[in-house]
């Protein structure tokens, strides 16, 4: 889960890099840093209920490759 502070919408955007390919980004958002962090949870939760449901494959983890 990627958090960034938009000063467009003053709004902390959370992006899911696995989930990119699959679902609109950014995914959520939150006025506190706090609430994005858990709306991105709460997300996440929802996706990987619905994929496993409907017996669709669950994106790999990725890892941050830091230079």
């Amino acid at each position: 889960m990627v958090i960034q502070w938009s000063d467009e919408d003053q709004l902390f955007l959370i992006t899911i890099p696995e989930f990119s390919d699959l679902v609109v980004m950014p995914c959520t958002h939150g006025e506190t840093r706090e609430e994005a962090l858990h709306n991105g949870e709460e997300v996440i939760k929802m996706y990987l209920e619905a994929w496993k449901a409907e017996g669709e494959p669950i994106p790999e983890p990725r890892t941050l490759q830091v230079a």
